[in-house]
Formats: structure tokens, sequence, C-alpha cells
């Protein structure tokens, strides 16, 4: 099975929603047209990250359904990062994943919080990323600092996934994340990698841009330059590729799981 993704690089406008959602549905538009299945923002890209109390304050907002609204009118499957307000009022740094109709196929709340920017604004998730299925092709997600462990893109790949989805916020002075862990990511499991970054500065922030889709080889298939702070990164996961990564590279096999269970 094959599912091409698309990763919109873009450094959005902090705390305009409407703003944001409309840069959202263009390159919707254009990454059906370049035959993408899936298109997939930054982190926190609905709202704007680096807000302050301006985050609580979207998130007290209908995101959630805007989201799935936009991809309905655009009919293309959107994984989008957004504050999501939990019942007890606080909030959390979520990844959401919808159909190409609006349905929900599921959200992932951002698990490693980053410094006190992450920490003051959002809680930490309680659960891993589960791995789900869309168009024959199993997906996870992560956040932004939760790829820069090894044990959540393990977990991810030991439990079947094909492609582990990044949006992220990645800021100077931690290029190398982008450059060279990404890539090494996707090698050492044997998956696909999917890192979708922001460009631009918000605040005191000066975000790396450099998305990139890396395959289970650790070739980079599709990337962005410094140059290019603005577009589209767009690569197709095929799951027989990474099925005879696995038994090329059979590390998931090898493991010594006696030695290192989790």
């Amino acid at each position: 099975m094959q599912l091409t993704i698309a990763g919109l690089q873009h450094p959005g406008t902090p705390g305009d929603v409407e703003a944001n959602l409309a840069t959202i549905a263009e390159a919707a538009a254009e990454a059906r047209a370049r035959g993408a299945d899936v298109l997939v923002t930054p982190e926190m890209f609905v709202t704007g990250y680096n807000i302050g109390g301006q985050v609580a304050e979207l998130a007290a907002g209908p995101l959630v359904e805007r989201v799935a609204q936009l991809a309905a009118d655009t009919g293309i499957a959107l994984v989008a990062g957004l504050p999501e307000r939990l019942a007890d009022g606080t909030v959390a740094n979520t990844a959401l994943f919808v159909d190409e109709r609006g349905a929900e196929v599921t959200r992932y709340r951002k698990t490693h919080l980053f410094s006190d920017l992450d920490r003051t604004l959002f809680v930490e998730g309680t659960r891993r990323s589960e791995v789900v299925t869309y168009r024959g092709v199993r997906l996870a997600l992560l956040v932004c600092y939760d790829v820069e462990f090894p044990e959540p893109v393990r977990a991810a790949a030991r439990e079947g996934a094909h492609v582990v989805v990044v949006p992220t916020a990645q800021m100077e002075p931690f290029t190398f994340v982008a450059e060279t862990l990404i890539g090494v990511r996707a090698w050492e499991n044997q998956v696909y990698v999917a890192y979708v970054n922001r460009s631009g500065a918000e605040g005191d922030l000066r975000y790396v841009g450099r998305s990139s889709v890396a395959a289970p080889s650790g070739q980079v298939l599709d990337a962005l330059a410094p140059t290019e702070p603005v577009g589209l990164v767009l690569a197709t996961v095929d799951t027989d590729v990474v099925e005879q990564a696995q038994r090329d590279n059979p590390y998931l096999d090898d493991l010594r799981l006696d030695l290192y269970p989790s």
C-alpha cells in the first residue's frame, strides 16, 4: 500500500486562527493537486506556539471542529497542530488527525514537554501514540521534542507503524535535529519519518525550517533547504519498502527484549 504525505512549512500568523486556517486551506488545495493523501502542519500551527496566554484563550474555541470542517471542505486528510482544552481546563499540545471527510482518526498529546516554554503553557500527555491505519498504511503521531527520544519512535515501530508523523516547532540552535537526527530515527527503526517544521520567528524564537521526509533507509526523500522558508515537502510511504527494510536490517527482530523490555 502507498500513501502520499505532504508537509506544510510556513511561519504562520501568531494568534490569528482565521489566517492560519486560510493558510492550511491553500496548502491543502496545492497538496491535493500534487497527489497527496494527507497534509501535515507544524506544531501548534492553528493558533501559533510562542504566544503566551493567548494559547489558553484560543484553545477555548472550536478548533477541532474547524479543522475537521476544513478537511471535509478541501477533501484531504489533515494532521494539524493545535492547543486542546481538556475537561479540567488545562491545555495540551495536540496533533489532531482527521480524514478527508472530517472524521477524527486519532489525536496525540505531546508527552515530552520542552523547557519552561512548554511547561508554562501545557500539561504533558499521559499516553504514548497509538498506531492507526489510514488507507492501508499504519501511522503514529509524535510532536516535536518527542522524536528526540529514541523510545517513542521505537515503540511505534514495534507496534507496526509504517510512518511516524511529527509536527514540530524546532528552533535555533538545534538545527542538527532536523539535519541529522530524523534520518537516524528512520534508519534505526526501518520506518518513514515525516518531520514538518515551522519557519520564521515567533517572539524570541527563530525556527530552523528544514522540513523533511526520511525513508526507512535513512535517505531523505524530500526536504526544504535553509533558503526555502515556505513550501511543501512531499513523499510517498510504501508499506512494501518498510517490510523489505525490516527484513534487510532486522533491528526490531534482533533487539534483546529480555534485557530491554520496554
